[in-house]
């Protein structure tokens, strides 16, 4: 999260907005994330299958909570002219329920980079933005779920994150982690803790992936954006 983001976040800790329930189309979201997890397969891999099914439990247990929304603060990127082709080109495979609860609220995302400081390059090509989470405008404590879009031709930096284990959900355009192997819509990658991980995107098309973090409470609340591996 940028730190302008929150601080303006902290400044509403008193306020009371309205609960989840009374956002039904975020409330939809959250729902086909969980059957994205339920139904994506895991490959035969016993660790990929505990993953997903730590983030679906974790999600569940967010949809009955009801929690109360945090406000939302609408914010563009320059990889926001990328958006509608991503979704547009997502609406032909079994993705598009996700998509179609992407598009019903994209006016209310906030795109943002996370980092301080961000190479020029980068800048025009990749942004990100929160769904649940510490700081997102649906709270957890368990789980962060957000998307990522990528430019045609981008190239994601090396990082890692500490504590956190992290899947990608590929929902379109087509992407390479570490050069190893190609990922195409419906695809999920698996970074555990402390994998140094950098991705590629083709040059034709942009990339939007669903992306899924859990571990403990302090390493959800305490992850911090940073290139490169992480620093213990």
């Amino acid at each position: 999260m940028d730190p302008q983001t929150r601080a303006l976040d902290e400044t509403q800790d008193q306020t009371v907005f309205p609960a989840l329930s009374e956002h039904p189309d975020w409330t939809y979201l959250l729902r086909e994330i969980y059957e994205l997890y339920r139904h994506s397969s895991a490959g035969g891999s016993p660790r990929i299958r505990a993953h997903m099914r730590r983030v679906r439990a974790a999600v569940s247990r967010l949809v009955k909570a009801n929690p109360q929304m945090r406000p939302r603060y609408p914010a563009v990127k320059p990889v926001s002219a990328h958006l509608n082709r991503a979704l547009d080109k997502g609406q032909h495979t079994h993705l598009r329920p996700v998509l179609l609860g992407i598009e019903r609220i994209r006016d209310e995302l906030t795109w943002q980079y996370g980092y301080d400081r961000v190479p020029k390059a980068l800048a025009r090509k990749y942004a990100f933005c929160e769904i649940a989470g510490p700081y997102a405008p649906v709270p957890s404590r368990e789980v962060t779920l957000g998307l990522v879009l990528f430019a045609p031709g981008c190239t994601y930096p090396a990082h890692a994150h500490l504590g956190i284990t992290e899947s990608y959900v590929c929902l379109s355009g087509a992407v390479s982690e570490n050069h190893q192997g190609v990922y195409a819509p419906g695809s999920l990658i698996f970074n555990p803790p402390e994998h140094l991980h950098r991705i590629t995107v083709s040059d034709l098309e942009p990339a939007l992936l669903l992306y899924a973090w859990e571990g403990c409470e302090s390493a959800l609340a305490d992850q911090k954006m940073l290139l490169g591996a992480p620093r213990t």
